[in-house]
């Protein structure tokens, strides 16, 4: 090749490099960027459910044993926010001395939240004469009962639980109790505190 040939084939690579640059550089263009907020929010919330909504007694005037006829089990459910420390079950009567009022216009005589029983998951029995549940806000003075008091860690914010409970009305101070029918409304509730 001669030398004249040489410098022409040097010039034609350098506008092939010049040209293939200039192709790459012009391949892509960007747009500025724009943004989107997301938002997102998981609600707090506590919720009982229960098995059944009556519990019947065929009761023994003075007698200490009278169980219900059936048992209830409460689900309680919680998705609580950082800082809540406890979630307790409450159940109470609108009052001590009626938690059972006599349906029979010539009797004057209840039965009071003392002589109710409750036995939680198999425990031993207590009465709903205390005043945990009115010391919450709930139900009337002496007329209540804490079921269960469930510590709420950084492992337990979003969970469940199961209790089953059994009932008993403990006639053994009521030994006078006339025939009739009572009748009454336990409430069941929970409350999450920080």
């Amino acid at each position: 090749m001669s030398k004249w040939s040489k410098q022409i084939a040097k010039v034609g690579l350098a506008v092939a490099v010049v040209a293939m640059t200039s192709s790459l550089a012009s391949a892509q263009i960007n747009s500025g960027a724009q943004s989107i907020t997301l938002n997102a929010a998981l609600a707090e919330s506590l919720s009982i459910s229960l098995s059944g909504n009556a519990v019947n007694f065929t009761l023994t005037g003075g007698s200490a044993t009278n169980a219900g006829d059936t048992s209830i089990t409460s689900t309680t459910s919680w998705v609580l926010k950082p800082g809540r420390t406890q979630v307790n079950l409450y159940a109470y009567f609108g009052s001590a001395t009626a938690a059972l009022v006599h349906q029979d216009p010539a009797n004057t005589t209840d039965i009071p939240s003392s002589a109710v029983e409750i036995s939680v998951n198999g425990g031993a029995a207590s009465a709903v004469s205390t005043n945990a549940a009115s010391a919450v806000g709930f139900g009337a003075a002496g007329a209540g009962l804490q079921l269960f008091n469930q510590a709420i860690t950084g492992l337990n914010k979003t969970a469940s639980r199961n209790d089953t409970m059994d009932f008993n009305i403990n006639l053994s101070s009521l030994s006078q109790l006339p025939a009739d029918s009572y009748v009454g409304t336990l409430n069941i509730q929970a409350q999450a505190i920080n």
